[in-house]
């Protein structure tokens, strides 16, 4: 059964979620201060966070930056009032897996968890070699959202699997930036074109040797993968 934490500090909002995600059959844990999240988030075994941006003691963009500086890969949904990009942008940017913006759907938020859930749940094991596929320094298997560098486990975030695997069906050709935009967010969302160089920048570092580059920058233009 999977466990859910809530920082939170709107207590309707709170108490909320809180009925509708053990209604769904989670075990739910919450918190209404950042800095208690992030105690009970270092300490405790959670399959996934809902994290509110706007919260006393601690903001949910430094949780959310402590808790990945820290080593935790449990997997983050932003729960935001703002509307605007450049704070959807720092939230990816920081380590979140996803985020909603308030007012949300229930129905909508429950699809999320369970899309997040579906993806980032790992065995522990290694997938056999014919799931996995070699791109510079990892083995990826995209089926299972899993990727490891020499047998051990690489965290990636789901917009980064999205992002590989996209740049990896496509491998050897130019992709544009718009392709990547439309093909990994969709038209529900578009972030800007600096939020995919920094996606590239972060897949970068988990592919690429000082000595090969696998994702070449074509300028003016977009990226092409080289296996």
């Amino acid at each position: 059964m999977y466990k859910i934490l809530i920082i939170e500090d709107e207590r309707a909002m709170l108490t909320g979620l809180r009925d509708n995600l053990e209604f769904e059959g989670y075990l739910v844990d919450t918190a209404d201060r950042g800095d208690e999240g992030l105690k009970k988030l270092t300490t405790g075994e959670f399959d996934l966070v809902l994290l509110d941006v706007m919260l006393p003691g601690m903001s949910g963009f430094d949780v959310c930056k402590k808790a990945r500086a820290g080593g935790i890969e449990t997997p983050i949904i932003l729960l935001t009032a703002r509307g605007e990009e450049l704070d959807r942008v720092l939230g990816l940017e920081l380590g979140a897996d996803d985020y909603v913006t308030k007012p949300f759907s229930l129905r909508e938020l429950l699809a999320r968890i369970k899309v997040i859930l579906r993806r980032t749940k790992q065995t522990g094991a290694i997938p056999s070699p014919n799931n996995l596929v070699q791109i510079g320094l990892l083995q990826v298997s995209f089926d299972g959202y899993e990727a490891f560098r020499e047998q051990t486990p690489v965290r990636m975030s789901h917009k980064e699997f999205e992002i590989l695997h996209f740049l990896y069906r496509n491998a050897g050709r130019i992709v544009s930036r718009d392709d990547i935009l439309d093909k990994v967010w969709g038209m529900d969302y578009q972030p800007s074109a600096r939020t995919v160089d920094n996606f590239i920048v972060r897949l970068r570092d988990k592919i690429d040797t000082p000595d090969s580059q696998h994702i070449v920058t074509v300028h003016g233009i977009g990226y092409k993968l080289i296996l």
